[in-house]
């Protein structure tokens, strides 16, 4: 039997074992706390808006520590701790960020990184052992894969997949030149570019889990601790709200069977359901390309306006 089958097996007795879903979303941060400086807003206040626009919904989130960006000081340490106090799960997100997709970052470097956020991030409230891949890489070969998968299981650790995955660093990054350059430009346009972002990618994952599961899955969708969601997080839940979808707990996302297949990450930056697709070998299917553009066509749109 084939690895391609054989997964393909497991998403079709998935699809048919799972109750259905109406459609769901789990709000995931990475790279938390962030301790750079930008413009508009200090470390703190960037931490405070956005656990202030979840409580307004009542969201409960998960935030994955990267420990280097701030977590490894009191200050950043504070920050973290002020989710978990918040009622959020508080995830692994490695030290310093680094690729385990690179030949000079060697499994037992990976797997160390992981222990040493661990040891900081247990004494938080909301600890979780869920670990969330660098980059959503899983190794560049083999035995980096398998011996991920088997060093998590020792841990006692859940791999933390998204299957919503966007490109709000990019316009993160986008906003925060715009601010350098003029701190009172006119930032509607890229709000509404953010808010686009975020709905073309979460219309084309829905259709890709009806596609690969014959259902609607709860979508965990991965968001960054950045300036962009300090600023719009509000208006990017109250956006999913108004479409319809319900908010859900990492926790129940992740209990859906679907979160438990292992398909092959052959290609950087994959969501789990892009992972699937690309090892049932679905190839450039309708859409494809929307979802692997780091947001270029927003950031095209932004430029052709003058903004």
């Amino acid at each position: 039997m084939t690895k391609a089958f054989t997964l393909l097996f497991a998403l079709l007795l998935a699809a048919v074992q799972a109750p259905l879903h109406a459609q769901s979303i789990a709000f995931t941060f990475d790279d938390g706390p962030r301790l750079n400086a930008t413009p508009l807003m200090s470390p703190v206040e960037r931490n405070r808006a956005m656990l202030a626009a979840l409580d307004k919904h009542g969201v409960k989130a998960a935030l994955f520590v990267t420990l280097n960006n701030g977590a490894d000081r009191p200050e950043g340490l504070a920050l973290a701790r002020a989710w978990g106090d918040a009622g959020h799960a508080v995830g692994n997100h490695t030290v310093t960020h680094l690729d385990l997709n690179s030949d000079k970052v060697s499994l037992a470097q990976y797997q160390r990184e992981l222990l040493d956020c661990d040891a900081v991030i247990r004494a938080l409230p909301g600890y979780r052992k869920w670990f969330r891949f660098t980059y959503l890489r899983e190794g560049n070969t083999p035995e980096k894969r398998d011996g991920m998968r088997a060093f998590l299981k020792e841990q006692s650790y859940r791999n933390a997949y998204v299957s919503l995955d966007t490109s709000d660093w990019r316009l993160d990054g986008w906003l925060t030149d715009a601010l350098k350059k003029n701190q009172r430009a006119d930032l509607a346009p890229i709000r509404q570019a953010y808010l686009d972002h975020l709905w073309q990618r979460a219309q084309a994952y829905r259709e890709l889990s009806q596609k690969l599961q014959g259902r609607d899955i709860p979508q965990v969708i991965l968001l960054h601790h950045n300036l962009i969601n300090a600023l719009w997080l509000d208006d990017v839940i109250a956006m999913f709200k108004a479409k319809g979808w319900t908010i859900t707990l990492p926790e129940a996302a992740f209990a859906d069977p679907v979160y438990q297949l292992q398909p092959d990450r052959t290609v950087a930056g994959q969501s789990l359901l892009m992972s699937m697709a690309r090892t049932l070998g679905l190839g450039r299917f309708e859409g494809w390309e929307r979802l692997v553009d780091d947001g270029d066509f927003e950031i095209a749109a932004l430029k052709a306006s003058g903004k």
